[in-house]
């Protein structure tokens, strides 16, 4: 019989494993041919999705808390370690659209929330699910914990030497630097000291929820969305081939689709009638648009294109093997 504690490792290991694949790997950045880039960016978001999953369960929060600290997470990694959201030229993106207070205001509004869900949300959504025995429990002790930190700082300060090479000479200044701990911290603290702990589902309350395959297509199409609005593809320079002043239009929709998808998860997971299915189905769904959406945008040839597809209908078999295990 295998120990909790050998579990918890176990299932540690799998979810720092698992995420920079779903972050990175199945949007096709990088291709599968310089898939040995993983190995640079595992410290970082390994430990940063395990460090974050098991604060959470010590302190009993949930899902609210999962996301603010993601958001965190994206701020660590796009504005302290890559220092992608203040750059001026680092990929492109200071010209996607105007820069607000030194950000990068579209770079931004896209890789925060993107980091939220897809390197941290979704990975612990399905470790839990591959893992559910452990699923309110945290996975490591004291000291595993602490080393993990350890690693996630060693891994920021990796990513942050790999960027001097991306964009030489470039040192975000010290009151950005200063202000996004400042935001970090302030996540942190209402991550797990101002947010409630979590509770189950009032006592005979059961809200409608779609159908799985509704849940599925919806995520799909969210995902897709999102993505299609803020990132610039096909050989547009501004978020959804827009120009000038009209690039706001574009910003505005994606916040709106955002905001309408985590209203309507918000509403159905209070009710009863929530179920791991459900949670497949949405894992399964959102990774698929965003992997359809890799395909379009980030493949650079027919080969890239083909191995990505590949990549994610194989990942999109895991939630539906979940499922069938789960029935």
């Amino acid at each position: 019989m295998v120990s909790l504690r050998a579990r918890g490792r176990w299932a540690a290991l799998v979810l720092a494993g698992l995420t920079p694949v779903l972050a990175e790997l199945t949007l096709g950045n990088p291709p599968l041919r310089q898939a040995w880039l993983l190995l640079v960016w595992t410290p970082i978001y390994g430990a940063g999705t395990l460090l974050i999953r098991d604060l959470v369960r010590r302190a009993g929060r949930g899902w609210g808390s999962v996301l603010l600290l993601g958001a965190a997470y994206g701020i660590v990694e796009e504005g302290l370690a890559l220092q992608a959201l203040t750059s001026p030229t680092l990929y492109g993106a200071a010209g996607w659209a105007p820069r607000v207070l030194g950000l990068n205001s579209a770079y931004a509004e896209l890789n925060i929330p993107y980091h939220a869900v897809f390197s941290v949300a979704l990975p612990i959504l399905l470790a839990d699910l591959l893992f559910p025995s452990l699923r309110e429990r945290p996975y490591l002790g004291r000291a595993g914990l602490a080393a993990t930190g350890v690693v996630f700082v060693l891994g920021g300060l990796l990513l942050r030497w790999t960027a001097t090479f991306m964009d030489p000479g470039y040192l975000a200044p010290w009151p950005m630097t200063a202000g996004l701990l400042l935001a970090v911290a302030a996540l942190a603290v209402l991550a797990l000291r101002v947010l409630p702990p979590t509770a189950p589902p009032p006592a005979g309350v059961a809200g409608d929820v779609p159908a799985p395959a509704v849940v599925a297509a919806g995520a799909a199409v969210v995902a897709f969305g999102y993505l299609a609005l803020l990132f610039p593809f096909g050989g547009a320079r501004h978020p959804a081939f827009t120009q000038g002043g009209w690039v706001v239009a574009p910003m505005v929709a994606a916040a709106l689709l955002a905001v309408t998808a985590g209203l309507l998860l918000r509403r159905w997971a209070v009710g009863g009638a929530w179920r791991d299915r459900h949670s497949l189905a949405l894992a399964g769904g959102a990774l698929a648009g965003h992997t359809a959406f890799g395909v379009l945008a980030n493949a650079e040839t027919v080969a890239d294109r083909a191995g990505l597809a590949v990549l994610g209908l194989a990942v999109a078999t895991l939630p539906a093997l979940l499922a069938r295990r789960s029935r």
